[in-house]
């Protein structure tokens, strides 16, 4: 990795602190909510009305991504380009939401529908912090 795809050593504590920070709290916000979706499918159905084989994928989906969160947060020198990608994840992650919502491509209960759409936002600010703080100071 070159260096440059690094956080820089002139960025403050501050900044490198915070990144940290919102990367292990999207991982464990992320990974929490992966495992419930695997785990707790059936009882969540009755809920959120997702179907099973949905909330299974997207379980999986969450759990894989929160690893990578978990492992990009804690490596000695935090990858810029890998922040980038996270953040692009994210993002992709929030319009899909968006185009679900809109579309009813997913089943869901009223209280689905809010879930889905509180996921999304806090998923919006989880790639927004990582932006600001990626940003050299």
């Amino acid at each position: 990795m070159r260096v440059s795809e690094q956080i820089p050593a002139t960025a403050t504590a501050t900044s490198d602190a915070l990144l940290r920070f919102v990367l292990k709290a999207d991982a464990v916000v992320t990974g929490v909510n992966g495992i419930a979706y695997l785990v707790l499918a059936g009882v969540l159905t009755d809920v959120l009305g997702y179907p099973v084989s949905v909330q299974r994928w997207v379980g999986a989906f969450l759990t894989v991504f929160a690893i990578g969160v978990g492992v990009i947060a804690t490596r000695p020198v935090v990858s810029r380009a890998a922040v980038r990608v996270l953040i692009a994840v994210n993002v992709v992650w929030v319009l899909l939401s968006v185009v679900v919502l809109g579309t009813g491509a997913v089943e869901a209960t009223t209280l689905g529908q809010v879930w889905m759409a509180a996921q999304a936002a806090v998923v919006a600010a989880f790639a927004a912090i990582q932006a600001y703080a990626l940003k050299p100071r």
